[in-house]
């Protein structure tokens, strides 16, 4: 797994073989990483990362300047993964992910305090499901990757919207197999496709 650029550019980290997240591919990520630059400032942005896996995509907007990365995995050993990657890039940041549970219950459309440093990644080990409908922050971007046999997958872009997770210009991108069409979402964009990654950015 690379950072593809920013500050940590280059930076690699083995994933365990036993891992059965399936990261996005450099490839692709670095493609729908060129075509957010047109969508949003990604320095001092705020974002989530709901299926977070092996914190690929963490990592990147951590790297490319955002000010706070909110992260989400349910398993235990990808999480654990995650801490011990921001402990490597970040060694005097709090990583334990106790931080980010505030995240959940406030009360504003702000931001969260990151006075603390320039730029903070909150790793969370908690259901997706339940964490959408119980957090109260805005984010600028929103990246969602879930499992693609997930049955939940197609409601999932209605449910970021149901609760109100994006600020008024930001932007979500959806990460998904091929045999899922969201063109007639009413807050679809548009759609990219890498090889066999496909994303539908929402706004």
């Amino acid at each position: 797994m690379r950072i593809i650029t920013g500050k940590f550019k280059g930076r690699h980290f083995e994933i365990p073989r036993t891992f059965k997240a399936r990261p996005t591919t450099d490839f692709a990520k670095e493609n729908i990483f060129n075509v957010l630059n047109g969508y949003l400032d990604f320095d001092g942005a705020t974002a989530l990362d709901l299926f977070a896996g092996t914190g690929s995509i963490s990592l990147e907007l951590l790297s490319r300047g955002c000010r706070q990365v909110v992260c989400i995995e349910s398993d235990r050993d990808h999480h654990r993964f995650i801490q011990q990657c921001i402990a490597k890039l970040m060694p005097r940041q709090s990583h334990t992910g106790s931080p980010a549970m505030d995240v959940g219950s406030r009360t504003d459309s702000g931001s969260a305090d990151a006075s603390d440093c320039a730029s903070t990644i909150l790793p969370i080990r908690g259901d997706v499901f339940r964490f959408v409908k119980g957090c109260r922050q805005q984010f600028d971007l929103i990246f969602a990757d879930p499992p693609y046999a997930l049955k939940e997958l197609p409601t999932i872009p209605d449910l970021i919207f149901a609760n109100n997770l994006l600020k008024p210009d930001g932007v979500f991108v959806f990460e998904h197999g091929k045999t899922n069409d969201f063109s007639s979402h009413p807050h679809f964009v548009e759609h990219r496709s890498y090889g066999s990654v496909n994303f539908s950015i929402f706004k």
